[in-house]
């Protein structure tokens, strides 16, 4: 069979010289990195080398697709944007959906890299074979919103596809975000800065090839995987879960359990959840949108009528805007949080930092380490709505203390010193998603180990989460495999490192696939016996239809990603928590009385991820196991490989 599902070519795009040039894709990367954030993690590995400054030209910003993108396939609107972050210093990551990943499989691309600095801000337009770069200086200063229509019109069609940054990203705040269309936001570790470093204000996109699979046998496969996801048990879950409220309805779940982050994570419940949550949402709701060839649909669109907020219109906001802009600063005020949402997403700003940050502000002036003098007289108290905007307007402006916070929370804690880095909720300084460890540990531990920082979409377990979805761990991995999780007790230690290290590899797949989360992660409605008969339909490559290879290759590019940390210097005494979660005990709820027990968790963890235990780096064994040998070498050059 021919290779299907590969654009079987990349570009690279030189900015500073204005020069590009369309490359072969590698040989073996299909079968050894399978796609997305597998071609990411090896192009990236060879390209950036230790101490390149995020924001310098040198570093390199790499968007790609896998296989599925644009195909038949399900849920196969997502791309990944990767680069060595801004906000961290270490592997930086974010995918989106919608369209634009389809567009840029379809004109012919499996990845496109950009690397130097434009004089001048620019926009990279593709269309097929035609690569421009456009003077973008009339763009410069939009927010994303104008810059999708100001892009669209001036290329005379509605249906280019676009990846911008906002003001956000043009100043450099350290976490900014990329917007494609308005209501998908590749949003954390601050891809949206390396854009601005570079004057790239958007790449635009126009395709009109299409993806064929190797064979016709794919569609056979491909109407099975729908036939699974929207018939019986696993369509009525949708419907009560994502399909049927978006991601919103993980505010009811999680308080259930007691792990809704409140108050700079101090607590799991919150008192005004139920003005929050999905039900509340539904009375701002008017419309709802779709990514590419998905059969969920999670995406809604929101409007405020009236009041302070009057003309509000938002796509979203997600489960972790309502934790990072409600909750954690304690804001019960939904059309405020519709409006900080809609603020984040024009400013091009990622709201779970941006959020985070504000909570951690609040809690440190509420301990008195800061005064109104200091915050050029902001005072951040809980719940004031009003400071909210007023900080999310100052970082994304670089205005006042705004400057500051716009470095992220790390950089601004070490400046203002006094101890308040002690409550900057974080790891490897990426301020904390929306779980709390002490209600659930094996996401503690993800938390502590995830190799972008204190994430869970590359390692949240849900089959631990709640009661009744420990059964489908029991139907996926037999009773001796779920019992050596402990899936039955979410707050039980043991057998979570076995059980992360196993999710963080499946994840891994998926997102080089690149297929959604939702239907993988929560529904978990496919597997790797979904994946495999897919990829060797799609792509004639009988490796990635061996569900044994299958299961190598995400842990090949798991590691790749750690190993890419271990050579800037990042070892187990990153893979930490803040003591909050490891030292205070949850304070009420279904959690109370918890902490996260690193202590047991992380050395098994270890043991299956192949890292030495005393200093974190990866073992010799393992990287030449997993066909990593040059990069073994290159560790181990600099005594940063475990022998």
């Amino acid at each position: 069979m021919a290779l299907g599902g590969y654009a079987g070519r990349y570009l690279e795009v030189d900015l500073t010289s204005g020069r590009w040039v369309v490359r072969e894709l590698p040989g073996r990367w299909a079968v050894e990195y399978i796609g997305g954030t597998g071609f990411a993690a090896r192009y990236l590995w060879d390209h950036v080398g230790p101490g390149v400054d995020p924001l310098s030209p040198e570093n390199v910003l790499v968007v790609a697709t896998g296989p599925a993108t644009g195909s038949a396939a399900p849920m196969s609107g997502r791309f990944v944007i990767a680069s060595k972050a801004p906000l961290t210093g270490i592997w930086g990551e974010s995918h989106a959906g919608g369209h634009f990943g389809p567009a840029l499989k379809f004109a012919g691309y499996d990845l496109v890299a950009v690397t130097g600095r434009s004089e001048s801000p620019v926009y990279l337009w593709i269309d097929d074979d035609s690569v421009e770069i456009r003077d973008a200086s009339d763009l410069w200063g939009k927010t994303t919103t104008e810059t999708f229509s100001a892009i669209r019109e001036e290329l005379g069609d509605p249906e280019v596809q676009a990846a911008v940054i906002g003001p956000a990203g043009e100043r450099l705040v350290r976490f900014a975000n990329v917007m494609a269309d308005t209501c998908d936001a590749a949003g954390r570790t601050g891809m949206g800065a390396v854009m601005g470093s570079k004057n790239l204000k958007a790449v635009a996109v126009r395709g009109s090839r299409g993806v064929e699979p190797a064979s016709d046998e794919f569609y056979d496969v491909v109407n099975g995987l729908y036939e699974k996801a929207t018939r019986g048990e696993w369509s009525r879950i949708a419907d009560e879960t994502i399909r049927g409220y978006g991601t919103p309805y993980l505010i009811d779940v999680m308080t259930q359990i007691g792990r809704l982050p409140t108050k700079n994570h101090y607590t799991g419940l919150f008192d005004r959840a139920e003005d929050i949550n999905a039900t509340a949402l539904e009375r701002y709701r008017i419309s709802k949108k779709s990514c590419f060839n998905c059969f969920l649909q999670c995406k809604y669109v929101h409007y405020v009528p009236s009041g302070r907020y009057a003309g509000t219109l938002t796509c979203g906001p997600e489960y972790e805007a309502l934790v990072a802009l409600g909750s954690n600063v304690m804001v019960g005020n939904l059309e405020a949080i519709l409006h900080y949402n809609r603020l984040c997403n024009d400013y091009g700003m990622d709201v779970i930092t941006a959020g985070k940050i504000v909570s951690w502000l609040m809690e440190i002036y509420e301990r008195g380490l800061v005064s109104e003098d200091d915050l050029g007289g902001i005072r951040p108290v809980w719940g004031d709505e009003e400071v909210v905007e007023t900080l999310i307007h100052a970082m994304a402006r670089r205005e006042g203390i705004g400057d500051l916070l716009a470095e992220g929370g790390l950089r601004a804690a070490k400046k203002i010193g006094r101890g308040t880095e002690r409550y900057l909720i974080h790891v490897k300084g990426l301020e904390a998603s929306a779980q709390d460890g002490r209600s659930h540990k094996s996401i503690g531990l993800a938390h502590a180990v995830n190799v972008r920082g204190a994430d869970h979409l590359r390692g949240l377990c849900t089959y631990d989460e709640l009661p009744w979805a420990v059964k489908y761990a029991y139907e996926r991995f037999g009773e001796e495999e779920a019992r050596k999780m402990v899936v039955d007790d979410r707050l039980d230690p043991r057998g979570k490192g076995y059980l992360t290290w196993l999710t963080e590899n499946f994840y891994s797949v998926v997102d080089s696939i690149i297929t959604c989360k939702y239907g993988t992660m929560w529904p978990m409605i496919y597997y790797y016996d979904d994946f495999a008969p897919m990829l060797r339909t799609l792509t004639g490559l009988e490796e990635l239809g061996d569900e044994r290879r299958l299961r190598i290759a995400g842990e090949r590019i798991y590691m790749l990603r750690r190993a890419f940390n271990a050579r800037e210097g990042v070892g187990r005494s990153q893979d930490t928590l803040n003591p909050r979660f490891t030292e205070e005990p949850m304070p009420e709820g279904p959690g109370r009385g918890q902490v996260v027990e690193l202590d047991v968790m992380l050395p098994e963890y270890y043991e299956y991820r192949g890292l030495d235990l005393e200093t974190g780096w990866p073992k010799r064994e393992k990287l030449i196991q997993l066909g990593l040998g040059d990069v073994a070498e290159e560790l181990a050059g600099m005594g940063r490989l475990a022998e």
